[in-house]
């Protein structure tokens, strides 16, 4: 299988099992030069689809199906992971974004893409093994890319305040592993 120029096959991850045989990971390059991994791409498609549902008002799975019906797309496994993970959740997601923003700028206040980068980055820290500095990063290109001049900075500081909540939140002995 040949790849386009601006996509470069990646090592699987240690742990990582190809899907089906013969597949490879991916990185691309979109029209900005900036490098995507499969993931990457994932998480981007989800906060398309979380941001159609919060403008249009509807339910995300609704926009999650829309996009599964499309044969034009593809929807990765992780977006849909996402997606419905976001929306199984978003009333604690949305809580603990409230409780970790500022006291007179909740979530309602937020720009839309803003708060559900914010969402995506609080399911993966509370319900994946992802890095914390991975998932605040991801977040921080999203914002840098997608959003208004402050948003980086704002999503930095509301999602390490998140990370640390979330940190002290873990048993005693999840935090005794993290010292060896």
């Amino acid at each position: 299988m040949s790849h386009s120029d601006d996509e470069q096959v990646l090592p699987l991850a240690a742990g990582e099992h190809s899907p089906v045989p013969g597949a490879v990971k991916i990185a691309s390059q979109d029209m900005a030069g900036r490098s995507h991994t499969t993931r990457t791409k994932a998480r981007l498609a989800a906060l398309d689809i979380l941001f159609e549902a919060d403008l249009l008002e509807s339910d995300l799975l609704d926009s999650l199906t829309r996009r599964m019906d499309d044969p034009e797309i593809t929807v990765r496994e992780f977006t849909q992971q996402i997606v419905a993970g976001v929306r199984d959740y978003q009333r604690d997601i949305d809580a603990r974004i409230n409780s970790a923003s500022a006291r007179d700028w909740p979530i309602e206040r937020m720009p839309r893409i803003d708060r559900n980068i914010a969402r995506i980055a609080v399911w993966e820290l509370d319900h994946t093994d992802t890095d914390l500095k991975v998932i605040i990063s991801e977040a921080l290109e999203m914002a840098a890319e997608l959003s208004t001049d402050d948003s980086e900075k704002f999503l930095n500081g509301l999602l390490a305040s998140a990370a640390a909540d979330h940190r002290n939140a873990r048993p005693p002995e999840e935090e005794d592993q993290d010292e060896y």
